[in-house]
């Protein structure tokens, strides 16, 4: 039976099976789900064992668990290991969701729910397609499953995990599906990942709140002051301000730029998808440059004061924010937290007291074009999608593959299937059922193409 024929026939059980995951709201940075990140990890673990794996476990870390699985079937085969997450970003505001999270539905041809792409739905294409594969006798690889839930926060204990455990992840290459495609008509691969900084900043001018009318005029507001030196961190052109924050940024060729040019760009398409009126960026690049060569900085969180229904009128004592950067190659993200985290001490004003922390952060990632893993791909989505993917940079980051060269040796291969529409990380989330059945015909052909390919 042949891949189209088998999808067609098990949909409906693919959809539930991925409701049943869908349904557990596993976000990993809110502590009162920590059961239900246990129950996530279980629920793979039954998932990947019924898809055709000889074993899979539940391995501890110092934070939410890992589910391992594997089937060996040759030591003359290559080893693919798929990676993925179950955890998933918290869903507020709630009040802008058009259906229940973590009660998926389909409608119009697309899931609705927290997970339903990212990376749940993508993760489980992997599931599905191993287990073709299996059943129909074609799969000439060894496979191993590895599903974390930190990758929302960072991925913070699979670090250590990878070192841990560097015999048992042993692989000729790691298959990440929690990236995205040009767009439904356009496939494309990723080998490009911008690295990632993410600091806290808080600010305090006063013990306590005070009343605003008394003592109004007289002392630091520290939203004010806060607001004040975030507009201090990028100038008119939107270039970052803070010092040798550019110092090891790689300027690519004209050439290169002109080679990044040819991936199909509307404007008008942009536009409509993100609700924003015009575009806006760093001066002198391309919104595709913008998002896959340059780093960029954002305020991703600010809070202080009263924001509650009514007034109180009060001067706030503190106010916070959280700031991330992207990163490109050669930035690593510790240097550049320390150049920002210095960089906001020293242009506050003596009336506050500022404190940084850290909060995470991951290196930048590329995939060669002429590895065998990129070679199988291309292959891959040409048979799904009838004409040959492009290779583009995100402007997403996952620590974590980066972490796997760093730890393990092992490069990646990114074939994500999502759309910009997709909403991830956004209220009214979803994914259409064709990419979700693509992916899986996709990855297919993956398994087949790259035993090819390795056995020459």
């Amino acid at each position: 039976m042949e891949i189209k024929e088998y999808i067609n026939q098990n949909k409906d059980r693919f959809i539930e099976e991925l409701f049943s995951l869908i349904r557990i709201p596993s976000i990993s940075s809110q502590s009162e789900h920590k059961g239900d990140m246990v129950k996530c990890a279980n629920r793979w673990k039954e998932l990947i064992i019924a898809s055709g794996a000889d074993k899979c476990e539940i391995m501890p870390t110092k934070g939410n668990p890992v589910v391992y699985g594997e089937k060996f079937l040759s030591k003359d085969y290559p080893t693919v290991m798929v990676y993925g997450h179950y955890d998933v970003m918290p869903v507020d505001p709630i009040s802008e969701w058009k259906t229940k999270p973590f009660e998926p539905i389909v409608k119009d041809d697309y899931i609705w729910a927290r997970g339903a792409d990212d990376d749940k739905g993508q993760s489980f294409m992997q599931a599905k397609a191993f287990e073709y594969m299996v059943k129909s006798g074609k799969l000439k690889c060894n496979v191993k499953f590895m599903l974390e839930g930190e990758e929302e926060i960072g991925s913070g204990s699979l670090y250590d995990f990878c070192k841990e455990n560097k015999e048992l992840l042993k692989a000729d290459i790691i298959l990440v599906s929690d990236t995205g495609m040009i767009a439904a008509d356009v496939p494309s691969i990723t080998v490009g990942l911008r690295g990632l900084g993410y600091i806290e900043v808080k600010v305090t001018a006063t013990k306590c709140d005070l009343h605003s009318g008394i003592y109004g005029g007289s002392v630091a507001n520290p939203i004010n002051v806060l607001c004040q030196m975030i507009s201090q961190l990028t100038d008119e052109n939107n270039h970052v301000t803070v010092p040798d924050f550019y110092k090891e940024v790689i300027e690519l060729s004209a050439d290169e730029r002109k080679l990044m040019a040819k991936a199909p760009f509307s404007e008008k398409a942009y536009l409509e998808e993100t609700g924003a009126t015009e575009l806006h960026g760093e001066k002198g690049y391309t919104t595709i440059e913008r998002t896959g060569i340059r780093p960029s900085l954002d305020v991703c969180g600010i809070w202080g004061g009263y924001t509650e229904e009514g007034a109180k009128t009060i001067i706030p004592a503190t106010a916070s924010a959280k700031i991330s950067f992207r990163l490109v190659p050669d930035q690593d993200y510790t240097v550049i937290i320390e150049r920002v985290s210095n960089y906001i001490k020293k242009i506050a004003p003596s009336c506050v007291k500022v404190e940084v922390k850290p909060l995470h952060g991951g290196y930048s990632y590329v995939s060669p074009l002429d590895m065998p893993a990129y070679k199988a791909a291309e292959k891959a989505f040409t048979k799904t999608y009838g004409k040959q993917p492009i290779p583009t940079r995100e402007g997403g980051s996952i620590p974590i593959v980066a972490g796997f060269e760093r730890i393990l040796g092992t490069k990646s291969i990114l074939m994500g299937f999502g759309l910009g529409s997709d909403a991830i990380h956004s209220p009214n989330e979803n994914y259409p059922l064709q990419q979700f059945f693509n992916g899986i015909e996709t990855v297919s052909y993956f398994y087949e193409e790259y035993a090819q390919i390795m056995k020459k």
